[in-house]
């Protein structure tokens, strides 16, 4: 599918991830903004996502500390060349005092607040979008009280974090909490706060087993070490408490066999998989259950009774590969 200019922008504005992988994560999501989202977090290219009530594309965001009470605001404009001017920037700045001195609770009750001009904040936004021929608006306003309040806008001034605490806490620890809430968007401050579906969505673990250029037997291996990997990973969520146990309920390998010079061969090496009259690749469990059978006549059909074969040959070398997986895993 043809895939746009402007929505590459449009990912790479919500990820920070590259035009490139913008691009090729948007293709492979067939255009599906959300599950290119996810593509680009698999492959640890995830940076920043935005928060789903900041819709400017570009801007400056403000934050003011008085007391118990934090403010936050974000001007939007089009381009981050009027974005970065410091009149716009000054424009934000007096709109948020203005929310100071006014102690506005909302945006609603912000944009009907008047300046000393006598000019509501509503008023100056229409203002600021004809001086700059952008349209111009406040995407975003929010006022918290609480016992302790701290601020950090990131260095573009684009994305930035009110945050309350209930009691006194050390400014360090206030600032990386909030850093740390910026990067990364939270959607609670407990797991027990969030929606079920969205506790799986964030523990599910991929295991990249592709390889680009290789033999069968590379990517039976690719396989079989990713299940390891899994395994770790699992192992270490327990060790840390994260979980109560293991969700894994079998071990993983794979296996190349093949039919290399009329003889049926188990583990085949380069020179086997590449002039092999029939190549196979068999993937299962340790339960002896089969996830993946692959099998290609390269120089000529093959029969059933050669397939069997070819099976029993999988069978028992998955099931060695299993053994070894156990003894170097400890289990």
């Amino acid at each position: 599918m043809e895939i746009k200019a402007a929505d590459v922008m449009k990912l790479r504005k919500m990820t920070g991830a590259g035009m490139m992988d913008c691009k090729n994560a948007l293709m492979e999501a067939e255009g599906d903004f959300a599950r290119a989202q996810d593509i680009i977090r698999e492959k640890g290219k995830l940076v920043v996502a935005k928060r789903a009530e900041r819709n400017a594309s570009e801007g400056v965001v403000v934050t003011r500390i008085v007391g118990t009470k934090a403010y936050m605001l974000c001007l939007a404009c089009e381009t981050d060349f009027v974005a970065q001017n410091a009149e716009f920037a000054a424009s934000a700045n007096a709109m948020i005092d203005i929310a100071v001195a006014a102690d506005a609770v909302d945006k609603d009750t912000l944009m009907a607040v008047k300046n000393a001009e006598g000019r509501t904040v509503e008023e100056m936004v229409t203002e600021k979008s004809g001086q700059t021929g952008e349209k111009v608006e406040m995407a975003y306003y929010a006022r918290i009280e609480a016992p302790y309040c701290h601020s950090y806008v990131h260095f573009n001034k684009k994305l930035g974090t009110i945050l309350g605490f209930n009691k006194v806490v050390p400014e360090e620890v206030a600032h990386a909490v909030a850093m740390q809430a910026t990067a990364m968007a939270p959607i609670a401050i407990d797991v027990a706060d969030c929606p079920a579906d969205v506790v799986a969505h964030e523990r599910q673990i991929t295991i990249d087993c592709d390889v680009i250029q290789a033999d069968g037997g590379t990517r039976c291996a690719s396989i079989t070490g990713g299940y390891a990997a899994l395994y770790l990973a699992c192992r270490k969520l327990v060790d840390e408490g994260v979980i109560e146990k293991t969700p894994l309920t079998a071990a993983v390998s794979a296996v190349s066999v093949g039919i290399f010079e009329d003889e049926a061969v188990l583990d085949l090496n380069y020179a086997e998989d590449s002039h092999a009259i029939v190549d196979c690749n068999v993937v299962m469990t340790s339960k002896g259950e089969f996830i993946e059978v692959q099998g290609t006549g390269e120089g000529r059909p093959f029969t059933r009774n050669e397939l069997d074969q070819l099976l029993a040959l999988g069978e028992q070398g998955c099931s060695r590969l299993c053994e070894i997986q156990k003894s170097v895993l400890g289990e």
